[in-house]
C-alpha cells in the first residue's frame, strides 16, 4: 500500500523537527520545505538603499540546522524563497498599520499568507496528501467542516496566530505535536539525537530578531518626535514617534519619579493628528479600560453565531467572558461588561467556545459606554 504523502514546513526549531519526526513514525512519506521570508543578506529600506543591519539573520542559522535534521531523519529538504510574497503581503501591511498609529500582529498574517497559502501553492508540484506545521495547535475533521481546536499545552496553545485562517486551508494540515506538550517535544528531540534539541525557542519576528525594535522601524518609518502629556494636558516630556508606542506599555517610556509621584507610567492614549502621547502613572488607569469594541476583517470557521462565548484580545491572555452580535458578514461588535484593559486597535481578537477557536478578527475601534477610546 502506497504511504500517505506529507510535505512539513521545516523552520530549524526544535518544534517542526519533532514534528517532522512524528510523521515518520506514523508511517507517512516525508518531505520538508524550509522556507526564506526576508533578505537578511540585503535589507533594504523602502527606497532599496541598505539599512543598518546588515548582519546574518538568524533564518541562515535556521536552515543549516534544517539541514542537520533533515539530514538525520533521512529526508529530502527543500528551500524556497518567499521574501517577495512576505514582502507584498505581509510587510507592507505591517508598515501600513503602523503609518495608522495601530498595532499589528503579522504573525496571524504571515500563517494567512505565506504558511498557509503561498506555502500550499509551492508544495502543490509534490502532490501531497497533507502538509503539516510544528505549530501547538489540532485539528478536528470528524465533522463536516474542520474545527480548529486549542493544543494539549495550554501554556504554548498557538490557536490564537492561527485564528484566522479559513476552513478549506485547514482540511489538509496536520498539527503532529498538538497533542504533547513542550517537555516531551524536548525529550523526544533528545532522545532522537536531533541538532535543534537544546535550541533555544524563538521570539519575535526574524526580520526584526534580536535587534531594538524603534531602531529598525525607523529605517521604514522615520519618526515623528512629538508631545507626552497627561489626559488633563499636562506636559511630560517629548516622545520619539508614535509607532515606538502601544497601549498600556511601561517600558521604555524614560519617564523618571516626579514630584508628585515615583510610579511607574503607562501609556493610556494616542492621537494621530496632533502627534500627543498620552500617559498616566496608574496601570489600572480608568482610560485603559473599554467595555466594548468593533471587530472587522472576520473569518469564521462553521455557522455564525451570536451570543457569549470568550476571547482573547491578544497572545497569553487569559479567556475572557464576551458577548458577540454581529453587524455584517464580516464585522462583529463585541461586549465585555466586566471591563478589560488595554484593547489596542490594530490587534487580533480570536473567539472561542470551549476548545474550539471559531474565528478571529481585527480589533478596529475601541469603547467604553458611549466614549471612544483616543487608542489610535
Amino acid at each position: 500500500m502506497k504511504k500517505e504523502k506529507v510535505i512539513i514546513g521545516l523552520s530549524g526549531g526544535v518544534d517542526s523537527s519533532v514534528a517532522a519526526y512524528l510523521l515518520l513514525q506514523d508511517g507517512y512519506e516525508v518531505e520538508a520545505v524550509f522556507m526564506r521570508n526576508w533578505d537578511s543578506a540585503t535589507n533594504l529600506d523602502l527606497k532599496g538603499n541598505p539599512t543598518a543591519f546588515d548582519e546574518v539573520c538568524e533564518q541562515e542559522k535556521d536552515y543549516q540546522d534544517a539541514v542537520k535534521v533533515a539530514e538525520k531523519l533521512g529526508i529530502k529538504l527543500h528551500r524556497v524563497d518567499f521574501i517577495e510574497d512576505y514582502w507584498d503581503r505581509v510587510f507592507t501591511y505591517f508598515l501600513d498599520e503602523y503609518k495608522k498609529n495601530r498595532t499589528p500582529n503579522p504573525d496571524v498574517l504571515c500563517n494567512n499568507e505565506i504558511k498557509f497559502k503561498a506555502f500550499v501553492d509551492y508544495v502543490e508540484k509534490f502532490n501531497p496528501d497533507y502538509i503539516a506545521m510544528g505549530h501547538y495547535a489540532q485539528v478536528d475533521l470528524s465533522g463536516d467542516e474542520p474545527r480548529l481546536m486549542r493544543a494539549f499545552d495550554q501554556n504554548k496553545d498557538q490557536t490564537y496566530f492561527l485564528s484566522q485562517l479559513k476552513a478549506e486551508q485547514l482540511r489538509r494540515v496536520k498539527f503532529p505535536i498538538g497533542n504533547i506538550d513542550k517537555k516531551k517535544v524536548r525529550e523526544i528531540a533528545k532522545r532522537e539525537g536531533l541538532a535543534t534539541a537544546d535550541k533555544k525557542d524563538s521570539t519575535g519576528i526574524c526580520f526584526i530578531g534580536e535587534r531594538h525594535f524603534s531602531d529598525f522601524l525607523s529605517n521604514y518609518l522615520p519618526a515623528q518626535p512629538g508631545d507626552m502629556r497627561q489626559l488633563d494636558g499636562t506636559y511630560v516630556k517629548a516622545h520619539r514617534g508614535l509607532m515606538n508606542y502601544t497601549i498600556g506599555q511601561r517600558k521604555g517610556l524614560g519617564i523618571g519619579g516626579t514630584k508628585n509621584t515615583q510610579a511607574a507610567w503607562f501609556v493610556v492614549g494616542k492621537d494621530l493628528k496632533t502627534n500627543t502621547l498620552y500617559v498616566e502613572p496608574d496601570n489600572n488607569h480608568p482610560y485603559l479600560i473599554s467595555n466594548h469594541a468593533i471587530i472587522t476583517e472576520v473569518i469564521w470557521r462553521g455557522k455564525k453565531i451570536d451570543g457569549k462565548m470568550t476571547a482573547k484580545f491578544r497572545y497569553r491572555q487569559a479567556d475572557q467572558d464576551v458577548i458577540v452580535e454581529w453587524i455584517d458578514d464580516q464585522s462583529i461588535h463585541v461586549t465585555y461588561p466586566q471591563g478589560i484593559k488595554a484593547v489596542t486597535p490594530g490587534q487580533v481578537c480570536a473567539f472561542y467556545q470551549n476548545e474550539v477557536c471559531l474565528g478571529a478578527g481585527f480589533i478596529n475601534e475601541v469603547f467604553m459606554d458611549k466614549t471612544k477610546r483616543q487608542y489610535s
